[in-house]
């Protein structure tokens, strides 16, 4: 009973849970924020690094491998807590979004580089026999194949970068975390602790496993194939 009390006492949880829902609101606007315009600007990165001129290939290169090298919570803190000595002053969320959404384009502009390198160089030239313009190959002939190839490793990485929007706590943006060890300081108290941890797991959990279900389902599609 003791246990009960301490880490998953009701009364507690429904007293705090409106901040807890404020928290997994605002978690979910930015991991959806950071996963959408990260994917954005990751297929637009590898474009670069794959068709560029070469000076703009290894600008691309540099990107990707800094942004994959450093950790977010040193990224983030340099934006959040550095950037305003040049006189560039972001709010929290914009800080985080910024942190995630540099780390998640670079990994994305890795796996879609894969998944264009593994499309075979025959499509291309078919599509130039056909007399398609460079770009409308890439958006109609190479994306979409390298599209299926990436979605299992894209998705893993989306569901990554979602979980390490908790470090948004650290520049005190009112995420789960935060508002759950808030939650916690007032009520002196770890249940809130306990139950922000299970709303993640609601959240997170079904996105684990379509991760799971998309790489089997793309396994078996290529065998057929």
């Amino acid at each position: 009973m003791d246990f009960v009390d301490t880490f998953l006492n009701a009364e507690v949880i429904l007293r705090v849970y409106p901040m807890l829902l404020k928290g997994i609101g605002n978690t979910v606007a930015l991991a959806t924020t950071t996963i959408v315009v990260g994917g954005i600007a990751g297929v637009l990165i590898c474009l670069i690094r794959l068709y560029a001129p070469k000076f703009f290939r290894g600008l691309a290169i540099a990107y990707v491998d800094l942004f994959r090298a450093i950790p977010i919570l040193v990224l983030l803190v340099i934006i959040y807590y550095a950037l305003p000595f040049m006189g560039i002053r972001l709010n929290a969320f914009m800080a985080t979004t910024l942190a995630l959404g540099l780390v998640f384009s670079s990994f994305t502009a890795e796996v879609f580089r894969a998944g264009i390198q593994a499309i075979p160089r025959g499509q291309t030239e078919a599509a130039a026999a056909l007399g398609l313009s460079f770009p409308v190959t890439i958006w109609k002939v190479i994306l979409p194949q390298a599209f299926r190839i990436a979605i299992p490793p894209h998705t893993s990485n989306a569901v990554a970068i979602a979980k390490d929007t908790s470090l948004a706590s650290v520049v005190a943006m009112p995420d789960l975390l935060k508002q759950a060890t808030d939650a916690q300081a007032l009520t002196a108290n770890p249940s809130p602790l306990i139950a922000a941890a299970i709303m993640y797991l609601i959240v997170l959990l079904p996105a684990v496993r379509l991760v799971s279900y998309l790489e089997e389902r793309f396994r078996n599609d290529g065998k057929a194939a």
